[in-house]
């Protein structure tokens, strides 16, 4: 790879590094397996030097940060790593590389980005003043003046000869090379002869009926008057309906009103809140606990598999417990104390962890309230935009009405002026029929020479076309002689090297059967000596097994134990303070979303009695089919609310509260 290569396969791996999420050590292990394929030199300078600019990143970017503060209006955000992957070169690096490595590197890259920040770093005022101030405020004065300035400065003199070899570079510009052109050679088209044409079909002239001497009446563009007439009509009985509708919603009885009084709605959130109250999601429910001796009145038939797996578990469990006893004999000390002291700290622990899920299941519920308020606010937001692009729309209808008659108007006019030019059409008419009869003589004409001539091709076809098929017939009146005798100890001729005859064929096949048949033989004797061991093997397991069991019971009794303890640590969450106060939120906020919900009902019972006033025609009639709508819905739900107090006279108290949620 060349030094273009490297530097953008640097820039590219510190791109990807992430400081937060990874760890340098490891990401550099990674990107080392990713680059097999490259030179040894190649893999150590792309290591290196990213390791370095990950290493002395503060220092970097210090240098470049400076370096975008006064180009940074000509420059883009990308090149940032390319300019830390150069930074990082000349300032540790410079000295082992050379200036003629150094060099190479920097003309491979684009000459005038790197001719804007080298002239920058290596200026001896920005050293001296911007980079040598925020470098000491990172390592000590001293340090940096030894290590980093002092060694830059020297390299200043020579960076000057650089600098000019770039600004000569960029002056010529980079031309490229122009190649030799190329004479073009004409060759000729390959043309395919076009086909015959058929002669055109004449055009039919359309004829023009003569114009009536009777102007055309006012009537015939002129819409009638019934219709409109009759939609007034329609729209006023409408309207009178609709009020009469209005009137008697307004002024009914008292015990037909479906509105819902202030007392019901109290007793209906009452009766939520007990029902709520009574939810109980979190209890444990458990049947008792079990029995302490268990007796299996009927024996369970365990499959191979089952036999082999549990087997197998309790071979692992009895190595694990022999390596711990041979560590206890080796020296260590009885971990009883120890155990007591674990013990505690997972108590402690498992009270902490249900407090914490205790608070965010609280937490979680307030969240849910607080959104489901500012749902609410959301939707009274939308309804009065939505009234308003109510208004926005008639207002455009009203306008593309108006155009909608302007325009019918101008096409009106040019129809007029349409038929205006029909009446001076008679005289082209006439010389176009001249000039077209003139045109069809002539290509009649030449189309009578154009059939001649392909007549005459027609017939040579034909006749060298029958003279093929005379030959063919001849060639296909030669008898064959088809017979051939087969001979089994014979091969087929044709020269390849796993020819055989029949009959070596057949005997191969007899050997191959017999050679077949004595292998099954050798494997049905070898599966019945494994089937034999493996039971034998199955009956050691199901002696490990029963042995086992006894054990596992025995375990069973000190986890019911300890999921005693784990009741008792739950009852004492439930009475911790945090929780407490989590809980006192959760009901306030209920509180405020029920007490929306009610001023929410009562504005709009108050803007169902308030009078129709709508600025146009289009949005009234709208509104009042919005009403009617729901003046049905209000009826369908007294009707409901009728026959749900009817079941509940019969039912009792309790089953009206169930049939009313």
């Amino acid at each position: 790879m060349n030094y273009k290569e490297l530097v953008n396969e640097v820039t590219r791996l510190l791109d990807e590094f992430q400081e937060d999420k990874q760890c340098i050590d490891s990401f550099t292990e990674d990107t080392a397996k990713d680059l097999k394929n490259l030179s040894a030199s190649d893999q150590k300078f792309i290591i290196d030097t990213l390791y370095g600019c990950i290493m002395h990143k503060k220092l970097l970017d210090v240098v470049v940060n400076i370096f975008y503060n006064h180009h940074g209006k000509k420059l883009f955000r990308v090149d940032r790593n390319l300019f830390i992957v150069v930074c990082y070169l000349a300032t540790f690096c410079l000295d082992d590389l050379g200036l003629e490595h150094f060099s190479r590197i920097i003309k491979s890259l684009d000459i005038s980005k790197m001719h804007k920040f080298l002239s920058f770093f290596f200026n001896i005022s920005n050293l001296t003043t911007h980079i040598q101030r925020e470098w000491s405020h990172i390592y000590d004065a001293a340090v940096v003046d030894n290590n980093w300035i002092t060694p830059l400065l020297r390299w200043c003199n020579e960076m000057e000869v650089l600098l000019d070899q770039l600004a000569q570079k960029m002056g010529r510009g980079n031309l490229p090379k122009k190649s030799p052109r190329k004479n073009t050679k004409p060759r000729e088209f390959d043309l395919t002869q076009p086909k015959a044409r058929p002669l055109p079909a004449p055009e039919v002239i359309p004829q023009q009926d003569k114009p009536k001497t009777k102007p055309v009446p006012t009537t015939t563009h002129r819409t009638p008057k019934e219709p409109e007439i009759l939609d007034d009509m329609k729209q006023r009985n409408r309207q009178k309906a609709l009020q009469i509708l209005n009137e008697a919603n307004s002024q009914q009885f008292r015990c037909a009103n479906p509105q819902k009084s202030e007392k019901t709605q109290n007793v209906i959130s009452q009766i939520l809140q007990s029902h709520d109250a009574g939810l109980q999601f979190d209890n444990l429910y458990t049947s008792g606990s079990p029995a302490t001796q268990k007796i299996n009145s009927l024996p369970v038939r365990l499959n191979t598999t089952a036999i082999l797996r549990e087997g197998a578990l309790y071979n692992r469990q009895l190595e694990e417990e022999l390596q711990r006893l041979e560590r206890l004999s080796q020296g260590a000390s009885e971990p009883s104390t120890f155990l007591q002291w674990q013990k505690e700290m997972k108590e402690k622990d498992l009270q902490e962890e249900l407090a914490e899920l205790e608070r965010r299941r609280l937490e979680g519920r307030i969240s849910h309230e607080e959104a489901v308020l500012a749902r609410e606010r959301v939707l009274e937001r939308n309804h009065h935009k939505a009234q308003q692009t109510k208004e926005e729309t008639a207002e455009l209808m009203r306008k593309y009405a108006e155009k909608r008659l302007r325009e019918e108007k101008e096409m009106r006019e040019l129809v007029q002026q349409v038929a205006d030019g029909h009446k001076n059409s008679k005289a082209a008419k006439a010389k176009l029929q001249e000039i077209k009869q003139r045109i069809v003589k002539e290509v009649s004409e030449h189309s009578r020479e154009l059939l001649s001539q392909a007549l005459e091709e027609a017939q040579a076809e034909l006749s060298r076309k029958m003279e093929l098929i005379r030959q063919i017939r001849a060639f296909e009146s030669v008898p064959l002689v088809r017979q051939k005798f087969v001979n089994d100890t014979e091969t087929g001729g044709h020269d390849l090297l796993c020819e055989m005859s029949l009959a070596e064929l057949r005997e191969r096949l007899a050997r191959l059967r017999e050679f077949e048949q004595c292998e099954l033989e050798d494997r049905r004797q070898r599966i019945f000596q494994e089937k034999q061991l493996k039971e034998q093997l199955l009956l050691e397991q199901l002696d490990n097994i029963s042995l086992r069991r006894t054990l596992a019971e025995q375990a069973a009794l000190r986890s019911q134990e300890e999921k005693r303890m784990r009741n008792e640590l739950r009852e004492a969450v439930s009475k911790d303070e945090r929780v407490l106060t989590l809980q006192k939120t959760l009901e306030q906020k209920r509180q405020e979303r029920q007490k929306r919900k009610t001023e929410k009902n009562s504005m709009k019972r108050n803007e169902q009695v308030l009078p129709l006033t709508l600025k146009s025609t289009l949005n009234k009639k709208q509104v009042l089919e919005e009403q009617h709508w729901q003046e049905l819905e209000r009826n369908l739900e007294q009707q409901i609310y009728g026959t749900v107090q009817q079941s509940s006279k019969k039912n009792g108290a309790g089953q009206n509260h169930r049939l009313f949620f």
